[in-house]
């Protein structure tokens, strides 16, 4: 199956066709009212750490080491990309941060974690739950 998720800045328009509008920042924008990002939700458990937002904008580490940690941080909670998945099996999502160089950002890093866990999801489902029980034809 194939998935529709990009990103936006909060500094670009709502959309009438951007589907789900999920702000994936820990902090919220300066100087923008809910109502102005037209937001179905403000999700941070899917960004970036404190400690590793903060590393990353003080220049600490390199935009690779960022995306490794980052790539480590989902991988040890898979459980944060949930609610995004479902929103994205559901039509179009879009991805939102206050950052303005979207393609800076930890949101490459999500979209990419996030259209593997829906597609291994749906090959796991493809397969058979169980196998068959033969229980009752051998008299037990």
């Amino acid at each position: 199956m194939s998935y529709d998720i990009v990103f936006k800045g909060v500094y670009q328009a709502p959309e009438p066709d951007d589907g789900a509008r999920v702000l994936v920042d820990r902090l919220w924008p300066r100087g923008r009212s809910r109502e102005s990002l037209a937001l179905t939700e403000w999700y941070r458990e899917a960004s970036p750490s404190n400690a590793l937002r903060r590393q990353y904008q003080l220049e600490e580490i390199s935009s690779r080491v960022f995306e490794i940690r980052y790539r480590g941080e989902l991988r040890d909670h898979p459980d944060r990309l949930y609610p995004l998945m479902r929103l994205a099996r559901r039509g179009r999502l879009t991805l939102v941060t206050a950052a303005r160089d979207v393609d800076s950002t930890h949101l490459p890093e999500l979209r990419q974690r996030l259209l593997e866990a829906l597609h291994q999801e749906d090959q796991e489902d493809a397969l058979p739950s169980s196998p068959p029980c033969f229980a009752h034809e051998s008299g037990h």
